[in-house]
């Protein structure tokens, strides 16, 4: 049986006017503000429940989860201090189409260079491509015009991930930036986004999104012009500062285009400004955009309990490629509530999902956090949690011969020993930290035959020859003294046996030139030092 407030916020949301408000900024850049949608969207402009760090001020109740995740917003009030034309969208077209209302919100100046040229081609020679990318960009367009609209920024800034990630929100970078908006993991903590063992909200659609714009917003307070602000998400601001400054000290202009800047964010605007005019007029390239209606694709729904996420997608009735494209944060396949408080389902599973989610009396988790007492082999670990020791080193991505050092945080299975919830402190701030499981070394003292050489040495007890070239600071094709101490450092169970027993002589009275290094002394040596693991 279909959910009655699904017809109905389908009837506000048609039934809505949406105005715009533009207005002059700064150096003649127009950026439009625009009043939300009756429509009731979670997460959209802030209406709904958002990850910690969430600038927004708004979160929704807990004692009718859907009910409040599709609470109705009423329309913003329009800016008296920012006078300009109300634009009316309240057309057939713009209810229906998605792309209606992102031609609508454009405010940007329009750049029109060789380099735009060449990206139009590359695009329109590249249909299936295209299709693919504005496709899956249909998922997320209309939270982020919405977020878009509700902060008065352009709508062209809505296209980005299309030049970022293609919109994909599992995107990797070699320089590891990653998610639809390809933040870095320093700037990703700078805007509050989590990188822990559990989940990388870089990847988190509503809160990278939140991060992306604020970052946004942020870089056009510094630079009053959008295409500098998008240079310097590109490049960082204090590169950006820097060639103004060096232009403006040599008279040079300082706009985007005036500017000497390495060829990928020379590219970057341009790029930009070729999907924007194939969004614009698609069918000037040749191309046909797939329909992306001006609706939520998904809402947001609050979880209480932890849950597996193959649990949660079995009950929203989905694939478990088509929940992690919604929730592609989840590090494990294991769901926290007390960091993820809310996931994102498709608009039309959402209700069926919290219905049987209230009828579910199987145990919604099977697995848990658990927390490294001391420095433990991963052969200890699983034995103690009760778990096979490759299973347990695969699904924590844990290397062969590795330590798990003491306060490291790993996924087990659930157990009568623990049962409950993970807590928030784990959630947040679970890491991981390995170091290399090798028995101890100890430091062995020689002396040296008539003829020994470091590679002798390396090659007789299986060391590297630089490595015993700088223990004994010779070069490493050096030989040793007759009688001078030779210092190597070997695992406790390979040092050799102390051997006083002179080495043999030649009929000529000459010591041989197999003649072997006697040991002497043995000392126990430092530890190696750890390898982090912050976030896997």
């Amino acid at each position: 049986m279909t959910d009655p407030i699904f017809p109905a916020l389908r009837r506000l949301m048609f039934a809505s006017v949406l105005t715009l408000s533009v207005w002059a900024v700064g150096s003649g850049c127009a950026t439009p503000t625009a009043t939300h949608s009756a429509a009731a969207t979670p997460n959209a402009a802030g209406q709904a429940e958002m990850p910690s760090g969430s600038n927004s001020s708004q979160t929704a109740t807990t004692e009718d989860p859907l009910g409040s995740a599709l609470a109705s917003g009423a329309l913003g009030p329009v800016d008296p201090m920012r006078p300009g034309v109300q634009i009316d969208l309240d057309s057939a077209a713009a209810r229906a189409d998605l792309w209606v209302r992102v031609r609508r919100g454009f405010a940007m100046p329009d750049i029109d260079n060789d380099l735009v040229r060449e990206r139009e081609r590359w695009y329109a020679s590249r249909p299936d491509y295209v299709e693919r990318m504005t496709t899956r960009g249909g998922r997320y367009l209309f939270h982020i015009v919405e977020e878009l609209e509700s902060r008065g920024m352009p709508t062209e800034l809505a296209l980005l991930p299309f030049i970022e990630s293609a919109f994909n929100p599992q995107a990797m970078s070699s320089a590891k930036a990653s998610g639809m908006w390809q933040f870095m993991p320093a700037t990703g903590r700078d805007f509050a986004l989590k990188q822990n063992v559990f989940r990388d909200d870089r990847r988190d659609v509503l809160a990278s999104t939140r991060a992306a714009l604020d970052y946004l917003q942020r870089l056009y307070g510094i630079f009053g012009d959008w295409h500098l602000a998008l240079a310097a998400y590109n490049w960082g601001e204090g590169s950006v500062q820097r060639v103004i400054a060096r232009n403006q000290k040599a008279g040079l202009p300082t706009d985007y285009l005036s500017l000497n800047m390495p060829d990928e964010t020379r590219n970057y605007v341009p790029k930009l400004q070729a999907v924007k005019n194939i969004i614009a007029s698609p069918q000037s390239f040749g191309l046909t955009l797939p329909a992306v209606a001006n609706h939520p694709y998904f809402l947001s729904v609050p979880i209480q309990r932890d849950i597996d996420v193959d649990t949660a997608a079995g009950l929203a009735g989905i694939t478990l490629d088509e929940f992690k494209t919604l929730n592609p944060q989840m590090n494990k396949p294991v769901i926290l509530a007390a960091g993820t408080p809310q996931i994102l389902l498709p608009y039309d599973n959402a209700s069926s999902f919290v219905h049987k989610l209230a009828a579910h009396r199987a145990p919604l988790a099977t697995w848990t956090a658990w927390v490294a007492p001391k420095t433990m082999r991963t052969a200890d670990v699983a034995h103690q949690v009760g778990m096979d020791e490759r299973q347990l080193s695969e699904i924590n991505r844990i290397p062969p011969r590795m330590l798990v050092k003491a306060g490291s945080t790993l996924l087990v299975p659930r157990s009568e020993h623990r049962l409950g919830d993970v807590a928030e402190g784990v959630a947040d701030n679970a890491t991981m930290t390995l170091a290399p499981d090798v028995p101890p070394l100890k430091r062995v003292v020689l002396k040296a035959g008539v003829r020994d050489s470091v590679p002798g040495i390396a090659r007789r007890y299986g060391l590297s020859a630089s490595r015993v070239a700088e223990w004994n600071s010779l070069r490493i094709d050096g030989r040793f003294k007759p009688g001078a101490p030779i210092i190597i450092y070997q695992a406790a169970r390979q040092a050799p046996k102390r051997n006083t027993q002179l080495a043999a002589h030649s009929p000529a009275g000459k010591k041989s030139s197999s003649s072997k290094a006697t040991s002497a002394v043995t000392k126990a040596t430092p530890p190696r030092k750890p390898v982090s693991v912050a976030s896997r």
